[in-house]
């Protein structure tokens, strides 16, 4: 299956990388006045699940565009089939394509392939995680002051939710520094990598973290919400680190907004 994964993900992630530039037509979704969906958004969507279909056709999926199928299975396909779409639509290579598979409610498997990089990062559980081959290992950075961390913003952000202004504006000062790529996916392909030391987000899908949670997982790294405890792709809130600045960060988090 995870073969599969990845030819469905490389074959969208080509197919998005030779068309940038040529969308169609942009959708706003409803009352997301910043959350944009291209005509290529859905063609990629489509591509995946053809080419998971042609293989299983009886397996459940759950995809960002097209949601959740009405198959009741002991498998389901978790899809972003454009994961960055603000970056793509204005040009900007920082995007990709994200699948990720459950077996009865479990993250089993997971693939993400940035087209711009040639970087393909897969995982399966117990298996640990790789990019283009090659085995991950999150950082070892153990202070929060000398870590790179990563976020990123909700779409409704002018309201504020979750006190993320506030969480961003602590670790301003607390952190060696916060970058903001616009892909969840990455971020925490990132985190995997050694790329990133921690990543926070407060409102995020289950396609956008999927694949990404089990990578930094089998990569050493520890996934929590806000207050350390387990968390689920079906939650909204997520935090990602290499383990080693955990704690510090779930400090950070739990600061009282001003």
């Amino acid at each position: 299956m995870i073969h599969v994964a990845i030819e469905a993900a490389k074959e969208a992630g080509k197919f998005l990388k030779y068309n940038t530039g040529k969308v169609k037509s942009i959708e706003i979704k409803k009352g997301e006045e910043r959350n944009l969906v291209s005509d290529l958004d859905k063609a990629s969507e489509e591509k995946i699940i053809q080419h998971i279909h042609r293989h299983y056709p009886n397996h459940a999926i759950l995809a960002e565009e097209s949601g959740a199928s009405d198959a009741v299975a002991e498998y389901k396909w978790v899809i972003d089939p454009l994961d960055g779409t603000t970056n793509y639509l204005h040009g900007v290579p920082v995007y990709c394509v994200t699948i990720a598979l459950e077996r009865k409610g479990e993250l089993v498997a997971g693939v993400i392939y940035d087209p711009n990089m040639d970087e393909l990062f897969t995982v399966e559980k117990g298996s640990g995680a790789y990019m283009n081959g090659k085995k991950l290992s999150v950082s070892s950075s153990s202070t929060l002051i000398a870590s790179l961390l990563v976020t990123g913003f909700p779409y409704d952000i002018s309201v504020n939710p979750d006190h993320a202004i506030d969480h961003f504006v602590h670790f301003l000062t607390k952190s060696g520094g916060i970058r903001r790529l616009g892909s969840a996916a990455l971020d925490l392909a990132y985190i995997a990598s050694g790329r990133f030391d921690g990543f926070w987000e407060v409102n995020l899908n289950p396609w956008d973290m999927a694949a990404g949670v089990l990578l930094v997982e089998e990569a050493g790294g520890r996934v929590t919400n806000f207050l350390g405890r387990p968390s689920s792709i079906y939650l909204k809130q997520v935090l990602a680190t290499n383990g080693k600045i955990h704690d510090q960060m779930v400090s950070v988090l739990s600061q009282p907004a001003p």
